[in-house]
């Protein structure tokens, strides 16, 4: 293998939990998130290539945009590289976790958001700060601040309506 799929691997293994955690949020059903954490993959390689220095916010916003991108075309690739197809068994080794009930409605709640909406609760979720949402989404920490509140009344509207 060479170093750069060395390094890669690597990167994937650390943050394969995110990967599939936004992935996730943008799918429908399994398959579609195995197709989004595929594509999500293949950007993250090309990124991963002229990046200097990869960071959680870089990951987190590679894959967001990827996702947001086939969300508004509709569309689906398949990764052919080996690089790729040992980096998404790592990611979909994780698939378990989401399994439990509780889990399910709060993301199936949060896939109803759109899609900025959701990704804004997804790194609020993986707990980075409200200074860190604003660099991944391009927005202040204040803008931050009152869309998670909003976006968390929204949530509550939708778990007292019994809504999913």
């Amino acid at each position: 293998m060479e170093q750069l799929e060395i390094e890669f691997t690597r990167l994937v293994k650390e943050y394969k939990s995110t990967v599939y955690t936004v992935c996730m949020m943008f799918a429908d059903d399994p398959d579609e998130t195995d197709d989004l954490v595929q594509e999500a993959l293949i950007h993250l390689w090309k990124g991963f290539q002229g990046v200097r220095q990869v960071s959680k916010t870089w990951v987190w916003r590679v894959t967001m945009n990827s996702c947001i991108s086939i969300d508004r075309k509709n569309k689906r690739k398949k990764a052919t590289e080996c690089a790729l197809t040992v980096a998404h068994e790592n990611v979909m080794q994780d698939a378990s976790v989401a399994q439990s009930p509780n889990v399910k409605k709060l993301y199936e709640r949060i896939h109803a958001l759109n899609p900025f909406d959701r990704s804004m609760v997804m790194l609020w979720l993986e707990g980075m700060s409200y200074e860190e949402i604003g660099d991944v989404m391009g927005i202040s920490p204040k803008n931050v601040s009152v869309k998670l509140f909003r976006i968390k009344e929204q949530l509550k509207q939708m778990t007292q309506n019994g809504k999913q």
